[in-house]
């Protein structure tokens, strides 16, 4: 039996070793696994399936890392499928496999961005502590995940050149819900009377336009003789925490 299962693993660690560099939707049959043959082990069945998945997933994410790269810097409409795919390295038909069209593709960077963002300003919403020091702590995560993500925030908030400026339903509520987030990071100042304004949203909205507008300098004037950047990023929150605070 230890014989067997030995066998099935080098076998199955064959197949897969076969399997690197082949990109799923190529021109072998969906189902056809290197290695596989009718009525063979269904060990080494699901070791191969599992790796084709893995690299399923591997060139999705590769598609979506090259319609980012592209759409930023050529622009939306001038971006094609066959231009994603000779980035990507695989066949037009291919990327057919994963998405219906462009549009689905962008849809999938904006989910994947709000995703990002949400997680990382949800977390910093519900921590403990001084209400406007969390708020302050809200906005500089927000403006470091647009530096750090230019691709990301500038297909996602529609400013890449051709974008649509109507997103889908989804990717429109997957934004409110990372706004949402700082809501209630605002709704905690007020409630501990730290605001000098009674307006929730009226607050929180001045706080998104104060920070996209920083992000959106820092990813786009590269040119601009820009202070050092974290003191710049500080000085912006500084203004905008003390032009809400409670006198």
């Amino acid at each position: 039996e230890e014989k067997k299962t030995i066998a099935v693993t080098e076998a199955a660690a064959a197949a897969i070793r076969d399997q690197k560099g082949k990109r799923p939707g190529n021109t072998e049959k969906t189902g056809q696994r290197v290695g596989v043959k009718a009525g063979g082990c269904s060990g080494l069945s699901y070791l191969i399936a599992f790796e084709d998945d893995r690299l399923k997933a591997e060139l999705r994410n590769e598609i979506l890392a090259a319609a980012r790269d592209l759409f930023a810097r050529q622009g939306y409409e001038s971006v094609s499928i066959r231009k994603i795919a000779e980035k990507c390295g695989c066949a037009p038909g291919t990327i057919y496999l994963h998405f219906e069209d462009k549009d689905q593709i962008l849809s999938a960077i904006c989910a994947e961005t709000f995703a990002i963002l949400k997680q990382r300003m949800a977390a910093i919403s519900k921590d403990s502590g001084d209400p406007l020091e969390r708020l302050r702590r809200s906005g500089r995560q927000y403006i470091q995940f647009g530096v750090d993500h230019p691709y990301h925030y500038i297909v996602t908030f529609g400013v890449a050149p051709g974008a649509p400026a109507n997103k889908s339903d989804a990717d429109h509520q997957a934004g409110m819900e990372c706004f949402q987030s700082l809501r209630e990071c605002v709704q905690s100042c007020q409630q501990a009377g730290q605001l000098r304004f009674a307006d929730v949203e009226e607050v929180a909205q001045a706080l998104w336009a104060t920070t996209h507008g920083i992000v959106m300098l820092l990813i786009t004037k590269a040119g601009f003789p820009f202070v050092e950047q974290t003191r710049l990023i500080e000085t912006t929150l500084d203004m905008a925490i003390e032009g809400i605070r409670a006198r």
